[in-house]
């Protein structure tokens, strides 16, 4: 028993687990976002969550699954990308067939609906590997952060011996 602030009188102390207590934050995300991949049409939420290894860097950055709809014949999945991508990925529709498949069973997903929407958030092009900040300035591109700041201290540092020249 331990002394209450307020009076003297002795605080009970309970040995069970209080009620209404807050809990983590990612207790209920599982299964709320589970919810939502399933009105999506999504059983299994793997698809979503390993779609850039499925299909690739290149596809994932200009596409990402939005919805799949069962039918008789097999699934209609319906993919959201960049609107100038949708031809690239019409060209592309029998390889990316072959690797949800190769992914989800054979031939689970019989066709791909393409949608025209807003470019995918944080979506960037990858910078080319053979280009390193070095070249790009010997090449007259633009300079870097730690060369801009030495041309300015070294002029800074010209100006200051031409003052005590004087």
């Amino acid at each position: 028993m331990s002394q209450s602030a307020k009076g003297g009188q002795p605080q009970a102390v309970f040995g069970t687990a209080r009620r209404g207590r807050a809990r983590p934050a990612g207790d209920e995300l599982l299964t709320q976002a589970s919810a939502a991949f399933t009105r999506a049409g999504f059983q299994d939420s793997t698809l979503i969550l390993r779609w850039r290894e499925i299909v690739g860097p290149e596809t994932a950055r200009i596409a990402r699954p939005l919805r799949l709809r069962e039918g008789p014949d097999g699934a209609v999945l319906t993919l959201k990308c960049d609107a100038g991508a949708i031809v690239f990925l019409q060209h592309q529709t029998r390889a990316l067939l072959e690797r949800l498949n190769a992914y989800s069973g054979a031939s689970r997903i019989v066709r791909l609906q393409l949608v025209a929407g807003e470019p995918i958030p944080g979506a960037e092009l990858p910078k080319h590997p053979g280009l390193t900040a070095g070249r790009r300035t010997e090449e007259g591109g633009a300079k870097t952060p730690l060369k801009d700041a030495l041309s300015r201290l070294s002029a800074a540092r010209a100006g200051a011996r031409k003052k005590r020249a004087d």
